[in-house]
């Protein structure tokens, strides 16, 4: 168990007593101290290069001096250099397994999954922009994987439908991720895409059904009227759906770039979809040409935000198309026939419409393989040998490491050129970074977090950024933050009423059993601010959510605190971790979670874990502690 881990469970376990370090206001937002930043240090950027011969093949060998690393044309000196190759069934290391936890208690820290040399890989199963044939292909192919797959290999699961989900955390075990597939991972269809069961069977829109029943519209102005119209409709339709798709898409991916930053080392994300609505690269344009796709304008904070952290957890995208080999539409026997007879230009337009869809679809995808370092897999029906060249390939690879010669961080876009003497090799690394400054003031989006009353009416949050995606009932667990909580209940009676804080929904009815919440948080994600006076100043929230059986919000619970530290404390801190006590209502009869997190309101970080209410409602009650706000220290 590491140092900081055992910490933390002490903390959790002392936290109502110390939690007089922490002032809090639990009906207002802390108010930010004059400071002076605490300068974080030097910045130093990661580049992973995969290199690969005429036949795909990797590049062993190469040394430091082989490799030319520019950015924005300027030479850049290389401070370290390392090659990972595959590692060989000697050198593989088993997942170090998690230390057994005190009664009651829960953290989000999770040992690193990295091999001894090599990455974790990560399977994203697309529901969301899928059709549900392409979704059961893709299931039976990495079945098909996984049965020859050996073991030591690290890899997790996630599912995208409206929300990420993961469905099994990093592990080794070939058999265990074949269970999952088996049993944990449930198709259906998506209610945003057009064609959601695949066959093409529900490819006639509303228009063309009216045209097919009317020949020569010539004859018929006011159908015309009618055609036009019904276009129009579907059209908005279309654009409402394909909105909605990429605020969803978008939302997943920040919210597992959040979930892997915690995690050193390569992260090679192969994500399987039908249809992807949305370019994460690092200089997309703020919007694609084709009208079918969405302007990314529309969501230009959150999409920075996750270019940056994906960049930063050092993720390189292997998009593959879960379609596989794509026909014409003319040429597919469910959805050609009777809407072309009679309509000599709709083929024409139908092979159109699908050859620029093919395209900027395809674009998408080998812009993102290019720009994070990951190779795209288009037009094949072999996705099992895709995911197992993804993993080989993403397991060979050089980390090189520099500090960037212009220290003006002013949020430019920043490319990155890699370059080596031999000629006929072919090169894979993210193409550049965001120049935020990381002792900058909060991101739009935090500024957001930071600026809303937490004692309002549930949901407590906004809509999206950090804490939304956090927060999400059966989401994976960001690890920006680690803490370490233990729950109890505080007695073994019931309540008539919520417990001074608690806002719970309207339909809400008692009885409640109480639970005590004790925090034990890793401040070295804090952000931190320092004035003359020698006080270190943090903003932090703990947040709790109760959610029922099937995932409806019923209760939540939000403090801000103002950490403010002498220096002494703040060592102490940073050695021993900041505590904090929480107490939530709990209906007594029925099955719950609690969905807990943390978030620094000054550098937009979190963490969080669930937990369900049966693993610790039949646990020894604990003493009931006074959690009444304390004097801030000096």
């Amino acid at each position: 168990m590491s140092r900081l881990l055992h910490s933390l469970l002490v903390l959790a376990l002392a936290a109502p007593a110390l939690a007089q370090q922490a002032q809090t206001t639990p009906n207002q937002q802390p108010k930010p101290a004059p400071t002076t930043t605490l300068r974080t240090g030097t910045r130093l950027v990661v580049v992973d290069v995969v290199v690969t011969d005429q036949r795909q093949h990797p590049v062993h060998n190469l040394k430091a001096s082989d490799f030319t690393l520019r950015e924005n044309n300027v030479l850049q000196v290389v401070k370290s250099f390392e090659e990972h190759t595959a590692p060989t069934p000697a050198e593989i290391q088993k997942i170090e397994p998690m230390p057994k936890m005190p009664t009651g208690v829960f953290t989000n820290f999770t040992p690193a999954p990295a091999l001894a040399n090599g990455p974790v890989n990560i399977l994203l199963l697309d529901r969301l922009n899928t059709a549900l044939q392409d979704q059961s292909r893709v299931r039976a192919q990495l079945l098909s994987y996984l049965k020859q797959a050996k073991p030591g290999t690290p890899i997790a699961i996630f599912g995208l439908t409206t929300q990420l989900i993961l469905l099994q955390g990093f592990t080794d075990d070939p058999v265990l991720l074949r269970e999952v597939l088996d049993k944990k991972l449930k198709l259906k269809a998506s209610l945003l895409i057009d064609d959601s069961t695949g066959g093409g069977s529900d490819q006639e829109t509303m228009s063309a059904a009216i045209n097919e029943n009317m020949p020569d519209p010539d004859f018929n102005p006011a159908l015309n009227s009618v055609i036009a119209y019904a276009s129009l409709l579907e059209s908005q339709i279309s654009t409402a759906q394909l909105q909605d798709r990429a605020r969803y898409t978008l939302d997943a991916m920040n919210a597992l770039a959040r979930y892997l930053v915690g995690i050193p080392g390569r992260k090679n994300l192969i994500w399987f979809s039908g249809s992807f609505p949305l370019n994460i690269l690092p200089d997309a344009a703020p919007s694609v040409p084709n009208t079918e796709f969405i302007n990314v304008s529309d969501f230009n904070g959150e999409y920075r935000e996750t270019v940056s952290l994906l960049s930063r957890a050092q993720v390189a995208v292997y998009p593959v198309d879960a379609r596989g080999v794509t026909i014409l539409p003319t040429s597919s026997a469910a959805s050609s026939g009777s809407q072309y007879v009679g309509h000599p230009t709709a083929p024409g337009r139908a092979i159109s419409a699908f050859m620029d869809s093919t395209f900027e679809e395809n674009h998408t995808m080998l812009d993102m393989a290019e720009q994070t370092g990951g190779h795209a897999f288009i037009n094949t029906n072999d996705l099992t040998e895709a995911v197992a060249d993804a993993i080989d390939t993403g397991s060979n690879y050089y980390t090189l490491t520099y500090t960037p010669t212009n220290g003006n961080w002013k949020g430019d876009f920043r490319k990155i050129q890699v370059q080596l003497q031999q000629q006929g090799l072919e090169l894979s690394y993210r193409r550049g970074y965001y120049a935020d400054d990381p002792d900058s003031p909060p991101s739009i989006l935090a500024k957001e977090a930071s600026g809303r009353a937490v004692a309002a009416p549930m949901p407590l949050i906004s809509d999206y950024g950090a804490m939304h995606l956090a927060l999400m009932h059966a989401g994976p667990e960001p690890a920006q933050i680690v803490f370490s909580t233990q729950i109890l209940p505080i007695s073994t009676s019931t309540e008539d009423t919520l417990v001074p804080g608690n806002e719970g929904s309207k339909d809400l009815k008692g009885p409640y059993r109480r639970y005590s919440l004790n925090f034990g948080v890793d401040p070295r994600a804090i952000n931190f601010t320092t004035t003359p006076d020698g006080m270190h100043h943090g903003a932090i929230e703990f947040v709790t959510f109760v959610y029922d059986a099937e995932g409806k919000l019923i209760n939540a619970l939000g403090n801000p605190i103002r950490a403010d530290f002498n220096h002494t404390l703040y060592l102490n801190a940073l050695q021993h971790g900041i505590p904090f006590h929480q107490e939530v209502s709990v209906p007594a009869k029925g099955e719950y979670f609690l969905r807990i997190a943390v978030h620094d309101l000054q550098g937009d970080h979190v963490g969080a874990l669930e937990v369900p209410i049966s693993s610790v409602h039949n646990l020894p009650p604990a003493t009931a502690q006074a959690s009444a706000p304390a004097s801030t220290p000096k």
